[in-house]
């Protein structure tokens, strides 16, 4: 994941990778680390910290003496700090998900990882009630900043749900004899199913399923982006758009499920009435006649 997102850092020269808390892990810092000392382009990341999460505080000055420097000081359980450090925590009202909301912060620049102790920027946000830990390696950024940023992450779950709904992203059905019955209460020392396929006809089979069901993905992936663009630039030219009934309609740009109903309505009726074309004409004519007229957003 790090490394595809230096991958559209090195097109944009900066970015900003917002990111679930499974993400915060030595591993994902290390490699972050390695990238923005190893390239011109630079990228940050926001993500969640888990509620058990630990920090250290900045070593104490060296004294002098044998020994080597301390690379972390006190330990700091950053749930406890909702209690231990309540009057340190500051009120702002922030753009959530589209809403005014009133938050309780606290601000720290912690040490964080076993091993690494990278400098991270810590908010932790008291939302009625509920303790959630933001973190950003970019410690520039205003705690309110964070918080808001943070905010767009939930963005992908409503892809997910036009993916699994609208798409049918996920319904691919590729299966193979040769894979093995996984085990999801296997324990960590016992060895994974796959691990004892050993035939290679059955490794090349299993391969070519997985990539199967990675193509149908991907495909799926390129048709939700082919809709978002078409409802972004032509919601307002198609008033037949919105034909489907809305009861809450909120939003002058149509959801991706409304601009393919629209689409399959649309296309199937015009080659019910045009049989002779074919998508080879139809591409020929948009070139030539980019500006289209009335409701037919096919043609």
């Amino acid at each position: 994941m790090i490394d595809q997102g230096f991958a559209a850092t090195k097109t944009f020269d900066q970015t900003l990778l917002l990111l679930d808390r499974y993400f915060l892990t030595v591993p994902a810092l290390k490699r972050w680390i390695q990238w923005n000392q190893s390239e011109d382009a630079h990228m940050h990341i926001v993500t969640q910290a888990k509620s058990n999460a630990v920090a250290y505080e900045a070593p104490p000055a060296r004294k002098g003496g044998r020994g080597r420097p301390r690379k972390k000081g006190a330990v700091i359980k950053l749930k406890e700090l909702l209690q231990t450090r309540a009057s340190e925590f500051e009120t702002a009202t922030v753009t959530l998900y589209g809403k005014e909301e009133t938050v309780h912060y606290l601000c720290l620049d912690l040490l964080w990882g076993k091993g690494l102790y990278q400098e991270l920027r810590f908010v932790l946000v008291n939302h009625n009630g509920k303790l959630v830990i933001l973190v950003s390696t970019d410690r520039t950024f205003a705690a309110t900043d964070i918080i808001h940023l943070y905010g767009y992450r939930f963005k992908i779950e409503g892809t997910f749900r036009e993916m699994k709904q609208a798409i049918g992203g996920f319904s691919y059905r590729f299966w193979s004899k040769a894979m093995p019955k996984l085990n999801r209460f296997r324990k960590k020392e016992e060895p994974h199913p796959l691990e004892q396929v050993v035939n290679e006809k059955d490794k090349e089979n299993i391969r070519l399923m997985i990539k199967a069901v990675e193509g149908f993905v991907m495909c799926s992936c390129i048709a939700m982006g082919l809709l978002q663009l078409i409802a972004v630039h032509y919601s307002h030219r198609v008033p037949n758009f919105f034909f489907r009934y809305l009861r809450t309609p909120s939003k002058d740009i149509v959801s991706e499920a409304t601009a393919m109903a629209y689409l399959h309505r649309s296309i199937f009726r015009m080659f019910a009435r045009n049989p002779h074309l074919s998508i080879t004409q139809i591409i020929q004519s948009k070139q030539e006649t980019p500006d289209f007229e009335d409701d037919s957003l096919a043609s």
